[in-house]
């Protein structure tokens, strides 16, 4: 990991779809492992479950000033609303995620790289549909650099409920061999 790196994140969703956990796992991942500089501020809507959150993740090489996100380089959606209020502040050379079973994306939503992945039937296959979030870390990891991957494994591994450590490993290896299967088609 070059300590020139910068990126501006934000993962959007629903209260409940683990985003705020995702934001924290992006962090230590950055922080702990990479040991490059990570900052998250998080966002919840009135109702605690159900009301809409986000998590915004800034990673750095060099010192953070300001944590708040500006220009999102990256944007996780796992919502409609949190799509719509978040698509039109994405740079255009942006990255975009959505979980297909849950967003309706915009024919062009003006971003370079932009991908739908049905992370919430894939995680419902594994036994457990809210692991949703940790199939789009996954899936993530296949297409960015933010982080490495395995210190995105590894924060995943410490950052899940204890005794869900393996289950949430495979919805993360399940997210990124989706990706790969995309690639080879």
């Amino acid at each position: 990991m070059t300590k020139t790196v910068y990126h501006e994140i934000i993962i959007s969703g629903y209260g409940g779809q683990g985003v705020i956990l995702n934001g924290s796992i992006l962090g230590k991942a950055a922080a702990i492992h990479d040991k490059i500089n990570a900052t998250l501020v998080q966002s919840y809507g009135p109702e605690a479950r159900g009301g809409a959150c986000s998590a915004h993740v800034i990673i750095s090489g060099s010192p953070i000033s300001y944590p708040y996100v500006h220009k999102p380089y990256i944007l996780i959606s796992m919502s409609q609303e949190g799509y719509e209020t978040n698509i039109d502040l994405l740079r255009s050379d942006g990255l975009v995620l959505t979980d297909s079973d849950l967003v309706k994306k915009r024919k062009n939503d003006g971003c370079d790289l932009s991908y739908s992945v049905p992370a919430t039937r894939i995680a419902e296959k594994l036994g457990n549909k809210m692991m949703a979030n940790i199939v789009m870390l996954g899936y993530l990891a296949a297409v960015s650099d933010a982080v490495n991957i395995e210190s995105l494994r590894k924060a995943v591994k410490d950052s899940v409920p204890k005794g869900t450590e393996e289950n949430n490993l495979k919805a993360f290896e399940a997210g990124y061999k989706y990706r790969l299967k995309q690639k080879r088609r």
